[in-house]
């Protein structure tokens, strides 16, 4: 069935994604903006002021929350390396960030994600080289191993030692 062909027994209306017409509407449906589907950013100004000295040395993905203890859904602020709790659980990482608005990028505990609260935006931690060591830190503490590649098709323990140093 082409992407245009709408299927009997869905119905057609201004919300749904198959009401939508031009080159544009299909871009976006193949991009998955439909879906929820978000793309990373490559960059983020916030890095140079906000990004802790030694992301190497971090606490572990099991950590629990510093303010309520909560075990899941917990982020890793990486600015003071201080873990704290998702806006689904407590919001005490968003809280932080309110609060210390330098402290803006976290790494998610739960996917490996990073997210930049003043750019709100996801950011692609495998392409941005500052956030290479943090995420191959903590996907080496989640895991037991290294991350299997990063962009380029480079294996990510290649020219580096344990700590994540040329």
């Amino acid at each position: 069935m082409a992407s245009r062909d709408i299927p009997a027994s869905v119905p057609s209306s201004s919300s749904s994604s198959f009401a939508q017409s031009g080159e544009e509407d299909d871009q976006a449906l193949y991009y998955g903006a439909e879906s929820g589907w978000v793309e990373a950013r490559k960059s983020c100004n916030h890095l140079a002021a906000s990004l802790s000295p030694d992301l190497t040395h971090i606490p572990s993905p099991a950590s629990f929350c510093n303010r309520c203890e909560h075990p899941k859904e917990n982020w890793l602020c990486l600015s003071c390396k201080e873990v704290l709790c998702s806006r689904f659980v407590n919001k005490h990482m968003l809280q932080h960030y309110q609060q210390q608005t330098n402290h803006c990028v976290a790494l998610s505990y739960s996917d490996l994600s990073v997210w930049c609260f003043a750019c709100e935006a996801y950011l692609d931690a495998t392409a941005i080289e500052q956030l290479r060591p943090v995420h191959e830190t903590a996907y080496i503490l989640k895991f037991g191993e290294a991350p299997p590649f990063i962009p380029g098709g480079v294996p990510a323990t290649e020219g580096t030692t344990s700590s994540g140093t040329s």
